[in-house]
This record gives C-alpha cells, structure tokens and sequence, in this order.
C-alpha cells in the first residue's frame, strides 16, 4: 500500500512538474514575440528620427488631416512624396501604440516597397499610401498569430493575394494590428501581445476583432486598414471607434492565405470577409475599387471578375430604404436606436422612401444558424486551438461553455436560460446528416429573407449596430450582443458602419430606464458596459443585397453626408 501511495505521489510530482515546465515554455516563447515586436518598434522609431533629422521641415499635422482621396491626389501630382508621408504616419503609428498597444509588429519591408513604387512608372489607384493590416491576413517574411503561441514560429512564405494586390496598387503595408486570441472576441486582448485600447477613450474597448486596426486608425496612425468578419469584426471596431467600415460579399475579395485551421475562420455556412475600414466612406470605395481589379481575378480566378462599378456608387436616385430600430432579440441602448430615428428622418426629408422592415426570426438564426456553425461539434475544434496556450481572460466564459459536458450545457439551457444565454446559445450538430441538414437550413433563411426584402422592393437597409464603445471587459460577458451584426454574415449580405452621431446626456438619462427584454441579469449587463459613454461615437448599420457593395457604398456615402449636415 505504501509503495502504491508513493508511486501514486510521484506520479501527480511528475505531472505537476510537466505541467510547470509545459507552463514556462509557453511564457517563454510569448516573452521572445513581445522582445521581436519591442525591437521592431525600436527601429521603427529609429527610422523616423532620422528621415526627420534629413527633412527637418515636414508638415505633419497638414498630411495627416488629409482626407484620403485628397492625400492620393497630392501623391499623384507629386506635390508629396511617398517617402514623406510614409513615415509621418510611421511617427503617428508610434504615438498611437504607446498610448494603445494597437501594434503587433512594424513591417520592416515597406522601406522595399518605397523603393519599388518610386521606381515604377505607373502609379496605381493607391500609390504611395501607407495601409495597415490585420494581424492574421498573410504578409511575406510575417507572422499570422491569431494572439495564438503555436502560430509563433511559423513566417509567411509569400504574401497574401490581397497585400500583393494592394502593393501593385501603389500602397505600402507598414504595420500588422493586434487581434484577440483566437478572433472569436469583440473584445481586442491576447496573452501575447496584451490588451489594446480604444484611443477616444482608454477605459473602453476598441472592439475586435480587428480591434487593432479600430484603435490605429482612430488615433490617426493610419490612414487606410484591413480587417476581416465573421460576426460583426469590422463593423464593430468601426462602431466603437467612430470609424467607417464595409463587410463586403464575403467572396469579392479573396482574403488569406496559409493559416493555421481556425473555427473563427473557416467555416463554410458562415463564411469570413475582408474589407476596409478608414475615416470615411469615399476612403473604402477608392480601396474597394483598387482591389477589384484584374490583378486581383488573375491571382485568384474563384473572385468573380466585377470590377469596381463607379456609375452605382455616384448615382443620385432617390432610394427605397427598409429601416428598424430593434431586431427584437437584444434591445441596445437608446442612443443607438435615436441614431436610426434620426437618420431616417434625414434620408426621408433628403427625397428617399422608408418602408419598416422587420428581420424574421432572429432567436432562430443566433442561436441555430449562427452559434451552431462555429460550436457543431460543441466546441471541441475551437478549444483545440488553445492547446499549447494560456487562455485569455477574455475568453474563458466561452472557453470554460464548450469545456461542460453536453447534458450540463442542456440542463443550464433549461433552467438557466436569461441568465446564461451564451451557454443555451451553443448548440450542436450530432450526425453528419445533421450537419448537412443545417447546411440547409441557412440556404432557406436567406432565400427567405431575400423574398421579404424584393416583396417590399427594397434598395437597401438601415438598421442599428452594437454601440457605444463598452467599458473593458464587458464584451466577454456578452456575446450574444453581436446579433446586429452576426446576422448580415449568416446572409452573407455586404454591410456598412457610419458614424452618425455621439452620446449626449439625454442619452444617458434615458439609458437609466433601459429595461431591454425583460430587465432580466443580462440586459442590466448592457446597461452598465454602455453607460458613462457621454461624447463617444454612435453609429448605423447600413446593408444591401449580396454582390452590391458599391449599392451598399453609395447608401453609406449618403448617410455621412446627412449626418454632416445636420
């Protein structure tokens, strides 16, 4: 007995030291990605400083206030140089992640692309823009983290069709933003590279999961980024930062390459989009008119051959808009929903027609069509990326969901409902013909939801979009949040964010009488992650059916063009 007990001993020793060791090696390789992106910003920073001592004269403030068309006008003309403006914005970048943390690596190689550009003859639609570039969208000699330590050793082999598309355009990619751990989040945190935050506000989130490119470009560090969605990550980083951002089509731009399996990504029913995000709308039709082009067929031939159609998006044609304020399945705060009241008004006083539009059955679609699309097989896929990782505090709500057994997870469902929702949310697929089966299910909501939208012979639609910026922390707690968004990526509809407005008082006087569905846990949630927001961005969500983006543009264009002039 005594030899069993001390052979028992030493075996839990000997998994606890394995699990230390295990533990340490994790930490250091985080520690050496953390010293390689510290040392990359250090040369960075010693770049600028000596572009500054041989052009002492630089106007920065005068580049950076330009709008993007009238920068690329100036880069056209001449009367700025790519040089210049490179590394002004290289300078703001630096400022930004020092305040923010919105950085996951400088790219060293945008000194090559400089070099290129000057030496070309042609000056393509983006020639001499500095962009920016999610953390996970492939960039040659780069890493593609997803905030996840096993993709720390792997460098990009070659760039991804759409930083080679941007480059023939002229642009320079300079930087890689940071992402949350495995970009299933809304929050913008990893073990990694640690918390960013949002530069209008450093106690509230920027919003993921291109949460880096939403702070980045707030801050002023960059003029033009790209991210990608699967459930709102564009539009809500857009949102929370006061930014414009396009969810296209997910199949009109081609998006990455060479990543490792991850269920944020991957999934066919429900599939992943890139797009731009700037500071306004004319900013993501120029990028949208640079990327489709026949460069962009050629390397990838399954992106439809559409180019960019101008006649659409400058057309002045009075508009059928279909509009709602609440998708009836999580009331956001008031000041959102005034943000759709009061466009609204303006597009009807502006000669549009508004027609109400209810979105059907949207209880079904997150919880059946959307959450059953990532979590089919109850997770297992997803928490396999964490193997090998220290999980973020962010995710271990979802983390530790997908951990309990199914009949657990159905039980707390029960009986739990409003105040679980997360857990009752993730719902499986038990057999491949189910799976098949949900398939399916998506197929007919679209066409669905498509009939509903031509019986009322709508152009497009305006609706709400999660907003104000939320309190750090207080997105992990609310996932389910995301339906205002997650439901345009199950239709696979292209969809638009434009800052429309900013809270007020009133706003958060009348926030204090938010009840949401039922006054339930859940809603008293919101109501503290919105709250205390009095000057932050309050934005729409503008929408248009699949293959429209330049439809959906046009409509967006107009909306920012109201807002301003109210």
């Amino acid at each position: 007995t005594c030899a069993a007990l001390a052979l028992l001993g030493g075996s839990v020793a000997a998994l606890g030291l394995w699990k230390w060791l295990g533990t340490k090696r994790i930490q250091k390789k985080m520690e050496e990605a953390r010293r390689t992106r510290d040392e990359g910003l250090k040369k960075m920073a010693k770049a600028v400083q000596q572009f500054r001592e041989q052009v002492p004269s630089v106007q920065t403030d005068a580049i950076l206030s330009l709008p993007l068309l009238e920068l690329t006008g100036r880069l056209q003309e001449g009367s700025l140089s790519p040089r210049t403006v490179l590394y002004t914005y290289l300078e703001k970048a630096l400022e930004v992640t020092q305040q923010t943390n919105c950085l996951r690596h400088f790219i060293p190689e945008c000194e090559e692309q400089l070099q290129e550009i000057e030496r070309r003859k042609e000056k393509g639609l983006l020639y001499g823009i500095p962009v920016s570039i999610k953390d996970h969208i492939g960039h040659k000699g780069q890493l593609a983290t997803c905030g996840l330590v096993q993709c720390l050793g792997t460098l990009m082999e070659e760039d991804s069709v759409l930083v080679k598309v941007l480059k023939r355009q002229g642009a320079i990619p300079f930087a890689m933003t940071n992402v949350p751990q495995s970009l299933f989040s809304y929050e913008c945190s990893n073990p990694i590279f640690g918390q960013t935050l949002n530069p209008l506000n450093p106690q509230r989130s920027p919003g993921g999961s291109s949460g880096g490119e939403g702070a980045l470009i707030a801050g002023g560090g960059s003029i033009l980024g790209m991210g990608s969605d699967v459930g709102g990550s564009i539009r809500l980083p857009s949102s929370f930062c006061g930014l414009c951002g396009l969810k296209p089509t997910a199949q009109r731009l081609r998006w990455v390459l060479g990543l490792p399996p991850n269920p944020a990504l991957l999934r066919g029913s429900v599939p992943c989009a890139l797009g731009p995000m700037a500071r306004d709308v004319d900013s993501l039709a120029l990028c949208m008119k640079a990327l489709l082009c026949q460069e962009m067929f050629q390397l990838d031939p399954s992106v439809p051959p559409i180019p960019f159609n101008e006649e659409v998006y400058s057309s002045s044609t009075p508009l059928r808009v279909g509009y709602y304020d609440t998708d009836g399945y999580f009331p956001l705060p008031p000041c959102m929903r005034r943000a759709v009241r009061e466009t609204r008004h303006a597009l009807q006083a502006a000669g549009h027609q508004l027609v109400p539009f209810s979105p059907p059955r949207i209880p079904y679609v997150m919880t059946e069509l959307f959450m059953k699309t990532f979590f089919a097989d109850g997770g297992r896929t997803w928490l396999d990326v964490f193997k090998g990782n220290i999980v973020d505090p962010g995710l271990k709500p979802q983390v530790n969901s997908c951990k309990m057994p199914r009949l657990v997870k159905k039980l707390l469902a029960l009986l739990l409902k409003p105040l679980l929702k997360d857990v009752a949310m993730i719902s499986t697929c038990r057999s491949v013909e189910e799976m098949w089966d949900h398939h399916h299910q998506v197929q007919v909501y679209r066409s669905q939801f498509i009939s509903q939208w031509q019986e009322l012979q709508l152009d497009v639609v305006l609706c709400p979009v999660l907003g104000p910026a939320f309190t750090m922390g207080y997105p992990r707690k609310l996932l389910a949040a995301i339906s205002s968004t997650m439901l345009y990526n199950v239709l696979n509809f292209p969809a638009g964010v434009v800052p429309v407005s900013t809270v007020t008082e009133e706003d958060e006087e009348e926030l204090k009488l938010y009840q949401g569905c039922c006054d339930d846990p859940w809603d008293r949630t919101l109501k503290q992650a919105v709250s205390g927001a009095v000057g932050m961005p309050v934005a729409v969500q503008c929408v248009a059916l699949p293959w429209q983006e330049e439809l959906c543009l046009r409509f967006m264009k107009e909306v920012e063009t109201l807002s301003r002039d109210r």
